[in-house]
């Protein structure tokens, strides 16, 4: 298997994986309020989100920022939390999702994913080669990967909303906060049994 293959496998895998559910979650609360016509929105979300996972990872490996794995992996349920805490006070309110702040979304969606990719940091680093030099590459190539499972998580959850909204005649308004709370309660129990409590 070629070097790129293998990390984009990586990347791919990282958000996919069942075990580590806590990704496809994010992405979940994160493209939930929006419908197929607002597919580029949602692959723009996706995208400033693997930039801070990017961005994160390569800060980490070349040594210029260090994290501590116990506050990361109580800040990531936070940052999902919060999404999804973010759908449920947004669209509770009966004018529903109106006044939609791309740009703080954005900004934020960002900032979380600079989180996210401080959780992985510290595996990275124990699979990358030993040279500096040679550590770039893999993590744009792991970016890929990462990049490409997210496509198909915010896809499979626009699809899947198109489906539960028009088949099965739910409420939009109705789906988002269902959804949202089956997101909050997951991510509540991880905050509570998080290591930095110990």
């Amino acid at each position: 298997m070629s070097d790129f293959w293998l990390y984009f496998n990586i990347g791919l895998k990282h958000v996919l994986d069942i075990n580590g559910y806590d990704h496809v979650l994010f992405l979940m609360a994160l493209s939930l309020p929006y419908t197929f016509k607002d597919w580029k929105k949602v692959l723009v979300l996706a995208t400033l989100f693997t930039v801070g996972h990017t961005l994160s990872l390569i800060l980490s490996v070349f040594g210029v920022v260090r994290a501590d794995s116990t506050v990361i992996e109580f800040l990531i349920p936070i940052t999902i939390l919060i999404t999804a805490l973010f759908n449920i006070f947004k669209w509770a309110r009966k004018s529903g999702g109106k006044d939609d702040n791309l740009t703080f979304i954005s900004v934020t969606t960002l900032f979380f994913g600079i989180i996210h990719g401080l959780g992985f940091s510290n595996y990275f680093k124990i699979v990358l080669p030993a040279k500096a030099d040679d550590k770039l590459l893999p993590v744009l190539e792991f970016a890929l990967g990462i990049e490409a499972a997210q496509i198909i998580v915010v896809m499979a959850m626009l699809l899947l909303s198109f489906v539960v909204q028009e088949f099965l005649r739910f409420a939009r308004r109705d789906w988002i906060l269902i959804i949202s709370a089956f997101v909050a309660g997951v991510v509540v129990p991880m905050i509570i049994e998080s290591e930095i409590w110990k």
